[in-house]
This record gives C-alpha cells, structure tokens and sequence, in this order.
C-alpha cells in the first residue's frame, strides 16, 4: 500500500492525537495473545507506540510483527477503534523525545518521568491493515 493510502481517516487521527486510552495485542512465542496498555500517537500514516526495547511486546514485534490496537476515548467509551496492522519499523530514532512528547500528551509533564537507567526506548511504526470503528465517522470497517 503506497504511503498516500492511509485507512487513517481524520477523525481517526484526531482520535489517535487526543490522550485515549490504547490496548496493543502481540503474539506470544505459543501463540497465545499478550495485551499491553500502552501509549498511542500517529503521524497520519501509521499508529505509533513507544516502548522500551526488552519489553515482552517489543520482543513479540520483531518474531511476529503482526499486531492489534484498541482505541478509545476515555469519555465516550463508543468512540472506539478496532485496527489490526503490521509493524514495519522498530527505531531508536527519536524515541526519547516521542516518549516526552506523549508524557506532555497524557501526564501534561515536560518530560517522561518514569525513566530508568540503561532503558533504550523504541519507536514502533504500524501499517493499519484492516480498521472497524464505531462513533467516529460512523461504522465502518476497511
């Protein structure tokens, strides 16, 4: 899919930019799912997801790229967004300051303050594949 055919819609976006609640779903080494509440951005191409390098999901990402996210606002439980993607990049680039940006999105802090020493942050870049949302510009799967 060429970069210009995001399934992000604008009320996507805006819902992916708001501090919304985020659940992502890896695929263990058995095949079982693991669920993470997690932290969620977009650039209006792909869903973003900072996480440290050594978490569970991260190490599930780079066997099975495969993943699911579950989005929705904290006020309006009905605005919600189903997205089943891919992960096609995994980064060091620019973690660090996407991890603050999305602790000023959700915390209203400057800066991240959960840091530990000798933690590398990731960024994770997911390619949307398949979208069901509900209360954002109606129903609608793609």
């Amino acid at each position: 899919m060429p970069l210009s055919d995001s399934l992000i819609t604008p009320q996507l976006e805006q819902l992916l930019k708001e501090p919304s609640y985020a659940q992502i779903a890896t695929l263990m080494p058995d095949g079982s799912p693991q669920v993470t509440q997690v932290w969620v951005d977009t650039d209006g191409t792909y869903v973003i997801v900072n996480s440290v390098a050594t978490h569970q999901k991260v190490r599930n990402i780079r066997r099975d790229p495969r993943v699911a996210i579950n989005v929705h606002d904290p006020s309006k439980p009905f605005r919600v967004a189903n997205i089943r993607g891919r992960v096609v990049e995994i980064t060091v680039d620019g973690a660090d300051q996407h991890i603050d940006q999305l602790a000023r999105k959700y915390m209203g802090a400057d800066a991240y303050p959960f840091r530990r020493p000798g933690q590398q942050r990731v960024v994770l870049k997911i390619r949307p594949q398949t979208i069901h949302s509900m209360g954002l510009d109606g129903d609608r799967t793609i």
